[in-house]
């Protein structure tokens, strides 16, 4: 989560394995038609699962390229079989288990994969077998403990391979394993879209030229690919908390698996400061995702938040944790802002917040990581800490910067700030600005009500 919120207020950022949906043919109308059931058992393949079948496959032959394209042959296999066999009983074990056949028949073609072929002992794997979904390549290391017990999470190591520049070993996990398409990824890292087009293409090519291995790391490497790690499910409930595309303002399926895999974490290492911090920011930001949207599904600025809705037992459990992250050794930007999302969550109201305290926080925030994002954060604390004027000159002096200048949250925050000056035609500017850039259809709508409120006077 960016540690700004959307909206322009100051709703800091403060970010599922969705199973399957059952494709047995309850609906007579689908029975009556096995090309329209095929096309809704494929359709129930969301998108977590599609990242599921992806990443075993990547993993077992190091190829993304290879892992997408057979993945998509297996998609239209299944449109083409199904309707003249019968959906099978488990659809992702199907579809995965074509996608690896497929891709097994691709290295037998292709003699300069010849190395692999025989370390993936492909004789072993064409054993038939209907029911076959349990890829021994799925076992990491043979023998070896899993030295992180949830699979997912798991990847998410492997794919944080030190070969890979930082940026690129998050691009790649977020696209490939955490399911985001290319402009949400974009969007979570502040770059264009035709950058980071780029920058997945270069990277894919760099696995496949150096083999990279697609396994969990030995458990004396899992520390130095932890900040990557770290970094993918910040960002991954980052797009759960506020969508850059989409119709919802909210994904609760991103925001529920981030958290899970954070807890995961802190299971995996709770003496870890960091990895303590981020769980606490987690908990305490979803504490208030009951009042941060309407009926409508339209975001509800902090100072307009029901506080009654706040989860009391997440913000307690999440006071906790921060807490225990800020005393430990190692404390870092996730323990700052698990402080931050702390202030906000025990204020009693909006006026009663504590912004002196939160503008100290980000201080010492920016700091550590000094980057736009951060900078955003602390002019908007300022300027509830030390009056509007203050804030606005903050964030002026922020307006250069090529990433902010693409950012909605910034124009927001200008917006709101230039209203509380009594500058309607200044914020009015500012919310068209907004409103030009990527966001969800549901922040859309509050932006163009707020903006047409401003310009009716």
């Amino acid at each position: 989560m960016h540690p700004t919120p959307p909206g322009g207020a100051e709703d800091a950022p403060v970010l599922g394995s969705t199973p399957v949906a059952p494709v047995a043919s309850a609906d007579p109308v689908a029975d009556a038609d096995p090309v329209a059931a095929a096309r809704t058992a494929v359709a129930a393949i969301d998108r977590d699962a599609r990242a599921r079948i992806l990443a075993t496959l990547a993993r077992r032959f190091g190829d993304l390229d290879l892992a997408e394209d057979m993945l998509q042959e297996a998609f239209a296999q299944a449109l083409h079989s199904w309707p003249q066999t019968r959906i099978p009983d488990a659809p992702e074990a199907w579809l995965h288990t074509t996608a690896r056949r497929k891709a097994l028949d691709v290295v037998r073609r292709e003699n300069v994969l010849a190395q692999k072929l025989a370390r993936l002992r492909i004789e072993e794997e064409r054993a038939p077998g209907a029911t076959d979904f349990a890829d021994p390549a799925d076992q990491i290391g043979p023998g070896r403990p899993d030295p992180v017990p949830d699979d997912r999470l798991g990847l998410f190591f492997a794919c944080a391979h030190p070969v890979l520049t930082p940026e690129d070993r998050i691009a790649l996990t977020l696209r490939f394993l955490a399911g985001l398409q290319t402009p949400e990824v974009a969007h979570a890292l502040l770059v264009p879209v035709s950058t980071m087009q780029q920058r997945i293409v270069r990277a894919k090519k760099r696995i496949r030229s150096l083999g990279v291995p697609f396994e969990t790391p030995r458990p004396e490497d899992l520390a130095a690919r932890l900040a990557g790690v770290q970094r993918v499910v910040y960002l991954l409930y980052a797009e759960g908390f506020a969508r850059s595309t989409g119709s919802a303002h909210l994904r609760e399926d991103l925001t529920t698996e981030a958290l899970r895999l954070a807890r995961v974490l802190h299971r995996l290492m709770p003496a870890t400061a960091e990895v303590t911090g981020l769980l606490a920011l987690l908990v305490l930001t979803e504490a208030r995702r009951p009042a941060r949207t309407d009926p409508r599904g339209r975001p509800v600025p902090l100072p307009e938040q029901d506080r009654v809705q706040w989860d009391s037992h997440l913000i307690a459990e999440g006071v906790a944790l921060a807490e225990q992250a800020a005393a430990a050794a190692g404390a870092g930007p996730y323990a700052i802002q698990a402080a931050i999302a702390a202030v906000h969550a025990e204020a009693s109201s909006y006026s009663e917040t504590d912004w002196d305290q939160i503008a100290v926080l980000y201080r010492l925030l920016e700091e550590r990581e000094p980057g736009p994002v951060v900078r955003l954060g602390r002019a908007v604390a300022l300027g509830r800490a030390r009056g509007p004027e203050v804030g606005l000159r903050r964030l002026d002096e922020l307006a250069d910067d090529a990433a902010l200048a693409r950012f909605r949250p910034f124009h927001t925050a200008r917006a709101v700030t230039l209203e509380q000056l009594d500058n309607p035609t200044g914020a009015a500017e500012a919310y068209r600005r907004a409103l030009e850039l990527p966001g969800n259809e549901a922040e859309d709508a509050y932006l163009a009500a707020t903006l047409a409120g401003l310009e009716d006077g």
